[in-house]
């Protein structure tokens, strides 16, 4: 006895499927009436000729997408997705396949994106991919992916701004003015107002340098006093110190942590420390982790502000680093230490109380232990 041919074997197991339920119950099964059983057998033919139709219409099925659409509109008839595939020899994978989006539509939301990005890095030329990633999640209320933020950034060429620059010294511990402890080795910084960290920088100008000293939240990262001097003396730093102190009013016990350098070991700086009750304290010789925190802010002061701009005079200074010091470092940076908030924003979380920040997943607490 020859075999039966495959498509006569599809089309009997089509004609049964499409029997079976369209019938709903097989005849002979224990509870179909004798008129269920009746109008089974009075629309026998009809039910045959349906699935004849639906056959002949498979036959005519040329593409996959075509069987897509007939699995889709008859898939009730042989009670699965997985029947029907079978019946007209889809492969499953195939049936549940689903289109991407059209590709204009897919290149008009990359260049949309795009134009958000570069929006992004106009203001904050040094944003690599995570910053951009929640610049667009927290300030612009999207829900996207890191890694189609990275693809569209490597597809444009939009990276980050780097610049390297040159160094000179703005330290000099050849004095006799004695040196503080280092208080804040092991500390945990918990709060606020806790621990002050202070440093140099210069900034050149045409005709030479002017130097802008800062005093840093070492908590919030937040640049709480700051000066400007084309002197590098005790005078800037102190202007730098009392503006702190102008602003914070902080209470009896706050450690003020610096370089050796002259400009914080000099007798006129102990003296406005003893003043309010501030703690001195100072890095070891050489060691300069401690400052590295004001350090990562004098790297991005040069790199987002300084490099990209020619000063020609100290008033050009004076104009441009405030700005970017109180409107763009401390009220919209988003630093990755501390969750991606800005300094203002995580003062702001603080005083509500460390619950919050912790739901928010941004660290409560600093450790120096290097």
């Amino acid at each position: 006895m020859q075999g039966v041919p495959a498509s006569t074997a599809n089309r009997r197991a089509l004609v049964s499927t499409v029997r079976e339920r369209r019938a709903g119950k097989e005849n002979g099964k224990p509870g179909a009436g004798t008129g269920a059983r009746d109008a089974e057998a009075a629309g026998q033919n009809r039910r045959t000729y349906d699935a004849d139709r639906c056959f002949k219409k498979i036959g005519k099925l040329k593409t996959r997408a075509e069987k897509r659409e007939f699995v889709s509109s008859h898939v009730r008839d042989f009670g699965s997705g997985q029947k029907a595939c079978e019946a007209i020899e889809l492969a499953p994978s195939s049936y549940y396949y689903r289109k991407k989006s059209e590709p204009l539509a897919k290149q008009q939301s990359d260049a949309d994106l795009r134009d958000l990005i570069e929006e992004i890095q106009s203001e904050f030329p040094q944003y690599g991919v995570r910053r951009v990633h929640m610049e667009l999640v927290r300030n612009y209320g999207m829900k996207i992916n890191r890694k189609r933020v990275q693809r569209i950034m490597q597809k444009f060429g939009l990276k980050a701004l780097i610049w390297r620059g040159f160094k000179i010294k703005t330290t000099d511990s050849d004095h006799d003015y004695g040196y503080a402890p280092n208080r804040i080795r092991g500390t945990e910084v918990t709060s606020i107002d806790q621990v002050w960290v202070a440093d140099i920088t210069y900034i050149r100008i045409k005709t030479g340098f002017v130097y802008l000293a800062t005093v840093m939240d070492l908590y919030s990262r937040k640049i709480v006093g700051w000066a400007i001097s084309d002197r590098i003396d005790a005078a800037l730093c102190m202007a730098a110190l009392n503006d702190a102190i102008t602003k914070r009013k902080p209470l009896p016990g706050l450690i003020h942590h610096s370089d050796r350098g002259v400009q914080y070991a000099c007798d006129e700086y102990k003296t406005v420390l003893e003043k309010h009750g501030i703690l001195p304290s100072m890095s070891a010789q050489g060691y300069c982790y401690d400052n590295a925190f004001m350090e990562s802010f004098f790297k991005t002061l040069k790199a987002e502000e300084v490099y990209l701009t020619e000063y020609e005079t100290k008033d050009d200074v004076l104009k441009s680093i405030p700005e970017f010091i109180e409107n763009v470092y401390n009220e919209k940076r988003l630093h990755s230490s501390l969750g991606y908030y800005s300094p203002v924003e995580y003062e702001k979380l603080a005083e509500q109380g460390k619950k919050l920040l912790k739901k928010k997943g941004a660290p409560t607490i600093v450790q120096v232990t290097r």
